[in-house]
């Protein structure tokens, strides 16, 4: 799988792809939107970008993974959220806007948060002997991460148009992409697969768990409203998977790191439906008992 043309080329191509269209859904009142919410947009980043990748790596030293794993993870943690985290704060009544405005922020800050977080990894689990990202690999991380974004965005504000009937196909492209590449890095490790679910199944659920809690007990007890709450429980809780596993296969040219990110493109979609259903019925009990009482 490592020697792929499909994987070392084609990949990169397909998450450039996956990037113009999130590109597409931007404009830069997306960016404006920080002055006007500062303290929102400072707590979520401050949690996923500082305090997350700290959560992983305290999780992956207790659990004594293999390093490689251990790589993986933190290169998960490293990644931004996805726009997939738009779709569920708005089915559980979260503040979308502040997403977008996140996602804007992340797939610029992904550029350098990435690189560095993960060489800190390799370096500390001794990973140096076969992974690296050494400044042709950074640049090919901003080139497939950065560069597409920003092309969109200049396409979106010279034809609104093109932008709406692109974001369909490409929401489906992305979609496909996810499973395939998940998929592919699942059985490219098929020998090892059961080692490594049972090394790392539980590592990874944890994770998430962590991540949906971290953003919304994070946001709350930095008294944002509910509603920021949510949206910042679920764009940390809801990782671009597809970056993750881009990088681990294309860039670093190995499939053991990205398996992390192919458990992990599985696990959140259920923890966070579970998690959404949660703080939904919380809130929905508390509202009955309040109109109880003033009844």
């Amino acid at each position: 799988m490592n020697d792929s043309v499909l994987l070392s080329v084609g990949l990169p191509i397909a998450l450039a792809i996956i990037m113009f269209g999130l590109g597409l859904s931007l404009t830069p009142g997306d960016f404006r939107r920080v002055v006007r919410t500062p303290k929102a947009v400072f707590v979520a980043l401050t949690l996923q970008i500082l305090v997350l990748p700290l959560i992983a790596f305290g999780l992956v030293v207790v659990a004594d993974v293999d390093p490689l794993i251990a790589v993986g993870v933190m290169l998960l943690a490293a990644s931004p959220g996805g726009t997939t985290a738009n779709l569920f704060s708005h089915l559980f009544r979260g503040d979308v806007a502040l997403n977008v405005t996140l996602t804007a922020v992340n797939s610029v800050l992904a550029a350098v948060s990435i690189p560095l977080i993960t060489n800190a990894a390799i370096v500390y689990f001794g990973a140096g002997d076969t992974l690296g990202l050494q400044f042709g690999k950074v640049v090919q991380v901003i080139a497939i991460v950065l560069v597409p974004v920003g092309i969109g965005m200049l396409v979106r504000s010279r034809s609104a148009t093109f932008a709406a009937r692109a974001d369909r196909p490409v929401r489906v492209f992305s979609i496909v992409v996810l499973v395939l590449v998940s998929l592919g890095a699942i059985l490219g490790e098929r020998e090892n697969i059961a080692g490594y679910l049972q090394e790392i199944g539980v590592v990874v659920t944890l994770f998430c768990c962590a991540s949906l809690c971290l953003g919304y007990l994070g946001a709350r007890v930095f008294k944002l409203g509910r509603e920021q709450a949510i949206a910042t429980s679920m764009e940390v809780g809801i990782h671009n998977t597809t970056v993750a596993l881009t990088i681990a296969l294309s860039v670093l040219d190995n499939t053991a790191v990205a398996i992390p990110a192919a458990v992990y493109s599985i696990v959140m979609y259920v923890l966070a439906t579970l998690f959404g259903l949660v703080i939904t019925r919380s809130r929905t009990a508390r509202t009955t008992a309040q109109h109880d009482v003033t009844a």
